[in-house]
């Protein structure tokens, strides 16, 4: 009877844990639709953040190259 009693006990907290496990493991992988758009927008912000501050670095080295105003060379 204890064999079986130890048995059982056994089988019992095996499956609980591979349950545990199993459900742990599935919930890494999966996001919630809603986590998943905001993560996109943010990157998509962030990109387009990146962007306007590369154009405006190209516009302000554009216009310092342009009002650069050298002395003429007297031959």
């Amino acid at each position: 009877m204890k064999k079986f009693a130890s048995y059982l006990l056994v089988v019992v907290l095996s499956v609980g844990w591979y349950a545990s496990a199993h459900a742990q493991s599935r919930n890494t992988y999966t996001q919630p639709k809603d986590s998943r758009k905001a993560e996109k927008r943010q990157q998509k912000a962030q990109k387009k953040y990146a962007k306007a501050q590369k154009k405006a670095e190209r516009k302000m080295l554009k216009t310092e190259k342009k009002n650069t105003h050298y002395p003429r060379q007297q031959f």
